[in-house]
């Protein structure tokens, strides 16, 4: 039985081609428009001879460019690998030559980093540049130097779609490479089809009518998967921001009707923080999807009273599609909560030696199910180390309820021991964000001769308040146990965020350690 992951498409634009699919700035396409861009688009690769099971690497933003070439490939049986946009050319370097990428489709903006690495990799046949109408932006000269919307110009608009099977990969990840080089998650037809589909049947249950806020980048398996084929799978209308800005957020949600919401923590805090707020329409949100990492418990309730909608919080990793546990809507929402795992999915928390741990105890969170990747790309060894056991082992601590429901404590690799002390950053993190002062925190562990690590905690503060590190020191160790409390706290302007805007703790790792505060 063959499986394609664009079949989410093919089949919405044959029950709804008259209907909205994407909206751009002022642009629109209905799914008959899309589902023929795309079509031409799979022809236009195949024209310069990609093919099924070639590797076409995505640098690109949140365009309407994106959704029509990552559709294509898969139509054409190619296997997409989505990068970051902030990449720089020896980054992309890496990834071009680790994908085995034939071809290489990027934006003009991001146009300088991507040809300079295109050029050290003679494997990757083509560049393959999109612009903006009208740009005047030269492109560079050669054979395998081709124009996106000139491509499409001359290709049809039909294409017989390429039969694959379910455990083809579809898509290859690259995780974080917080623990070295970045390794290639490979995604089958299935695993992301599934997840897809189940989000939007059982889990956000989009309907035609709904308009989804694609402001994740794509290139982010939260927003590939989670926003773009959740919503397109079901008819669902997407409406592209190409970053995220609040004032530009607020509105596009009172411009388009948005519905649907999904956004990592740092968004929730700058919708929240955004003074200007209270002066656009976002009574159409019906319900908000966090995550990326853990929410602030008292940021998704203040989110949740400011904007009058629920906010659930779900859990996921680029290794399992992403969506492995989440806050049904048909059952109780626990705050601070990542939810129970999806249906056919299980999850357990583990020791090291992976002993089940019990009920309330803490431990690593290991998955299977149909949501799990089919493995690392080209490394057996480190799948081999992830799959202990048959189960994907996330790295990830959390605790279970006696409801089922799970609550993520920390990273494992960002737990703090101080003096023989499990820390464990959130913990401190919740408790900071509970200071009336302070906008963001984040909690690390830094070397200490007498303590092994000692904590301490990089702040930014709300806009026209003020507070001391001290003051803050003293707020958190009145509140946790002498040994957790923060002997430093550091007030940063902004704290370092990844392009999805997630923390970036290993930023934070890599700046200059002042005098302790504290005893």
């Amino acid at each position: 039985m063959s499986l394609n992951l664009a079949v989410l498409l093919t089949e919405a634009a044959k029950k709804y081609p008259a209907e909205p699919a994407l909206i751009y700035e002022t642009m629109k396409l209905n799914y008959a428009q899309l589902n023929g861009a795309s079509n031409q688009f799979a022809n236009a690769l195949s024209s310069i001879g990609i093919g099924r099971g070639d590797k076409v690497a995505l640098m690109l933003p949140n365009i309407p460019q994106f959704v029509i070439a990552f559709y294509g490939a898969e139509k054409l049986g190619a296997v997409v690998v989505p990068m970051n946009v902030l990449l720089k050319r020896d980054e992309i370097e890496y990834l071009l030559k680790d994908s085995d990428a034939a071809a290489i489709i990027t934006w003009e903006g991001f146009m300088a980093e991507a040809e300079a690495a295109y050029q050290r990799v003679p494997e990757c046949q083509h560049l393959i540049i999109a612009q903006a109408p009208g740009s005047a932006v030269p492109l560079p000269v050669g054979d395998k130097v081709h124009n996106f919307g000139e491509m499409m110009k001359t290709a049809s608009p039909k294409f017989n779609l390429v039969p694959t099977m379910p455990d083809d990969t579809a898509i290859i990840l690259y995780t974080s490479g917080t623990t070295g080089k970045p390794k290639g998650a490979e995604l089958t037809h299935f695993n992301v089809f599934y997840n897809a589909q189940f989000g939007g049947d059982k889990l956000v249950q989009v309907n035609p009518g709904d308009v989804a806020m694609a402001v994740l980048p794509l290139f982010h398996v939260f927003g590939l998967t989670n926003v773009l084929n959740t919503a397109i799978g079901r008819g669902g209308t997407v409406t592209l921001v190409a970053r995220f800005d609040p004032i530009k957020v607020l509105e596009v949600i009172q411009r388009d009707k948005v519905t649907i919401f999904m956004g990592v923590p740092t968004m929730y805090f700058g919708l929240l923080h955004c003074p200007e707020r209270k002066n656009y329409d976002t009574s159409t949100l019906r319900l908000c999807l966090s995550g990326g990492a853990a929410i602030p418990v008292e940021v998704l309730l203040a989110f949740q009273k400011e904007y009058k909608v629920a906010v659930l919080e779900g859990y996921g990793l680029s290794e399992t599609s992403p969506t492995a546990s989440f806050n049904m809507m048909d059952r109780p929402a626990k705050a601070g909560s990542i939810g129970l795992p999806i249906w056919g999915v299980e999850m357990k928390v583990v020791d090291d030696n992976d002993n089940e741990m019990p009920q309330g105890e803490a431990g690593e969170i290991v998955i299977r199910g149909h949501n799990v990747m089919k493995g690392y790309y080209k490394r057996p060894e480190a799948t081999a180390e992830a799959m202990k056991n048959d189960w994907f082992h996330t790295g990830d601590i959390a605790h279970v309820d006696e409801e089922g429901y799970f609550f993520i404590v920390d990273r494992k690799k960002d737990m703090i021991i101080r003096g023989g002390f499990n820390i464990y950053p959130r913990e401190i993190e919740e408790v900071l964000y509970q200071h009336p002062a302070v906008r963001e925190a984040a909690v690390i562990g830094v070397p200490d001769s007498k303590m092994g690590e000692e904590v301490k905690a990089y702040v930014s503060l709300k806009p026209d308040v003020t507070a001391d590190p001290q003051e803050l020191v003293e707020f958190v160790k009145s509140k946790v146990a002498a040994y957790k409390y923060p002997r430093e706290v550091e007030i940063l302007d902004e704290l370092p965020k990844g392009a999805t805007g997630k923390l970036l703790k290993r930023e934070l790792r890599l700046l200059p350690q002042k005098v302790t505060v504290g005893d």
